[in-house]
């Protein structure tokens, strides 16, 4: 799979999460850090995704806000 999107960071699904409509998918990338995707349920289903599946979290935006605490 090729992708124009820069930022693809490789890890591991700990967690899919089923709601009404959309689901959180928790992807560990390693190192105690967990990137959570929100996607439809239809997606989930289409790809098949479930915890201990290899994933890649792909982010794509036009704008990034930086702020401090």
């Amino acid at each position: 799979m090729k992708l124009s999107a820069r930022n693809q960071i490789n890890g591991v699904i700990a967690e899919v999460r089923k709601g009404q409509t959309t689901a959180h998918v928790r992807i560990d990338i390693g190192g105690g850090v967990i990137i959570t995707a929100s996607i439809t349920n239809e997606a989930v289903d289409e790809l098949g995704l479930k915890a201990g599946d290899k994933a890649i979290a792909v982010i794509k935006a036009s704008d990034v806000m930086v702020a401090t605490p």
